[in-house]
């Protein structure tokens, strides 16, 4: 609207009166009508007081003297106006530092040597553990219960865990050894990786990894990321949907963590291995250390009686029956299955009879036979 009314309107008036009279800005409807600038701008004329180039020289030869070369600009110009000597500016010592490259820390500088990022490759179960320690809030403010939590790499299986009330080395090194004693690790197979806490490079922890002959490997100082399979356990648990904000007691935090790494091992889908459950083997192996034990955790399972069946296939992943204290759930068979002979589809021929003292073999094993008999169909096991 001012763009069509302002023209007609300066014919009559002025350009200023017109403006008045619109309320429209002149500067703006002048620099409209200008035409546009190609190019570079115009280069700005040079100060009087400009330094020359020896004068130049002559301050950055001061700055680099032995007297004032550890002080940073704006002290070395302090320290000139003292003596009554004025050279330029802060910002112009500033600028020609910038412009030779010497605008960095001029003090001489401790040097630190590179740390090598640590990297482990696990290809089996029981080869590369990685442990740490996190909090969960208590009943009130200010009260913390400490969780240890050792996971394995490669099949993400939680081999132990505990909850206890304050962190010690101690407990800690109770705690890496009860690990060691339910998965019955050799000498020199395993490496265990954790970060720079205090429980970690405790003297008692140390010692105990010496002396199991287990292979120490910890996170670079400063980096929270070089032990991401803990920090993403940690997540995952606090994280659930069932995780309480505080809970009651150290009893109420077991009974979660008991339940949640039933399901955890049994039960969750991991991305990072498939997804897959885990695979990881049955610890049955005989204890190193079978007297030390944490107080308050529950006692290991027991091995199963001689006669007792396998677990059958498929069973592995699923979760315990409601107070059971095995986390596997075996399918057993009525019938032992080496109790019949099953007859294949055409005669059989007569076993061979063992002379009278001569030891049998063991597909010569004599059995019990049932009450009722056998017809001549094949017998099976359900």
């Amino acid at each position: 609207m001012i763009d069509q009314t302002l023209p007609p309107l300066e014919e009559l008036t002025s350009t200023k009166k017109a403006c008045e009279l619109l309320g429209a800005n002149r500067s703006t409807i002048l620099r409209r009508r200008r035409d546009p600038v190609l190019g570079p701008p115009p280069p700005r004329p040079a100060p009087s007081n400009k330094l020359t180039e020896p004068e130049r020289q002559h301050v950055l030869s001061v700055l680099r003297s032995p007297e004032y070369r550890d002080l940073a600009p704006a002290q070395v110009w302090a320290q000139l106006l003292d003596d009554g000597i004025y050279l330029c500016s802060i910002r112009t010592m500033y600028r020609l530092l910038t412009a030779a490259g010497e605008n960095r820390e001029r003090r001489r500088q401790r040097t630190h040597p590179a740390r090598k990022k640590p990297e482990l490759i696990a290809r089996d179960p029981n080869q590369v553990w990685s442990w740490d320690i996190t909090k969960l809030a208590g009943p009130e403010r200010g009260v913390y219960y400490e969780l240890f939590v050792i996971i394995d790499i490669y099949s993400r299986y939680v081999v132990a865990w505990c909850v206890a009330e304050a962190e010690t080395g101690e407990l800690a090194e109770a705690f890496i050894a009860d690990a060691f004693d339910s998965q019955g690790v050799d000498r020199h197979q395993l490496t265990l990786h954790a970060d720079r806490g205090s429980s970690m490079t405790s003297k008692p922890v140390a010692q105990l990894l010496v002396d199991l002959g287990v292979t120490r490997s910890h996170s670079r100082p400063s980096v929270s990321n070089d032990n991401p399979y803990s920090e993403a356990q940690f997540k995952t648990l606090k994280y659930c949907s069932a995780f309480p904000g505080r809970f009651g007691s150290i009893a109420d935090a077991r009974s979660f963590c008991a339940a949640f790494f039933d399901h955890y091992n049994h039960v969750h889908p991991h991305a990072g291995v498939g997804p897959l459950r885990h695979r990881h083997r049955d610890p049955r192996r005989p204890s190193r250390h079978a007297h030390r034990r944490l107080p308050g955790e529950p006692r290991p399972i027991p091995p199963p009686p001689a006669h007792a069946t396998e677990a059958a296939p498929g069973c592995m992943d699923q979760r315990a029956e409601p107070g059971s204290t095995h986390p596997i759930r075996v399918r057993s068979c009525l019938i032992p299955l080496d109790t019949f002979r099953c007859a294949p589809t055409s005669s059989p021929s007569p076993p061979a009879q063992s002379a009278p003292g001569e030891p049998l073999h063991r597909h010569e094993r004599q059995h019990s036979v049932p009450r009722q008999r056998r017809s001549d169909k094949e017998v099976s096991c359900r």
